[in-house]
């Protein structure tokens, strides 16, 4: 019986430049999808349990300090604590969207809880046909310009598809089993 020889492990070549270059962007890649996928946790959390709400803006009526494309962020505030001069969303009714305009008069309503909101767009020559009677509307935080088309487009199955999919790759390459070097010492 003879004592067998072990084989020194050689160690373990560095990566080139591409690999290094590969390492990095895989790196950065999810980087940036953790930071996305944490602001929209954040974002859903603000909705569902602050009352906060993304509007898109279609329409130039609140040009030019919200032009047409821009997103905005509003957080839903009891119609008591509302000011004239405040922009806000409200609902116009049953299969219409909702409208943001700026509040130009408030008055009472039967319900004390409510009041009745006088909107014109900032654009308009002519405040809105009617007031609206609301308990809460949502108060305008801040706007976006430009963005709107690329959030509306975040609900599209041409764009979940690929996100769902590089999702599911990054979730694979993470779960992948590594090789294990060993160190000679």
């Amino acid at each position: 019986m003879g004592i067998a020889a072990i084989e020194p492990i050689a160690p373990r070549a560095g990566r080139g430049t591409v690999g290094k270059a590969a390492h990095l962007a895989g790196e950065v890649l999810l980087w940036i999808a953790s930071l996305t996928g944490a602001a929209c946790v954040i974002l859903a959390i603000l909705g569902a349990f602050f009352g906060f709400r993304v509007m898109l803006f279609s329409s130039g009526s609140m040009e030019p300090g919200i032009p047409v494309g821009s997103a905005a962020l509003v957080r839903m505030t009891d119609a008591k604590d509302l000011s004239i001069g405040d922009v806000v969303t409200v609902e116009r009714g049953a299969g219409q969207l909702p409208v943001t305009h700026r509040i130009v008069g408030i008055g009472a309503a039967p319900d004390a809880q409510q009041r009745e909101l006088v909107l014109k767009g900032d654009a308009n020559e002519l405040e809105d046909p009617a007031p609206y009677t609301v308990a809460e509307a949502g108060k305008l935080l801040f706007s976006v310009p430009g963005i709107a088309g690329a959030v509306s487009s975040l609900g599209t199955p041409k764009v979940l598809a690929p996100l769902g999919a590089v999702a599911a790759g990054f979730v694979v390459w993470g779960l992948w089993p590594r090789s294990v070097s060993r160190e000679d010492g």
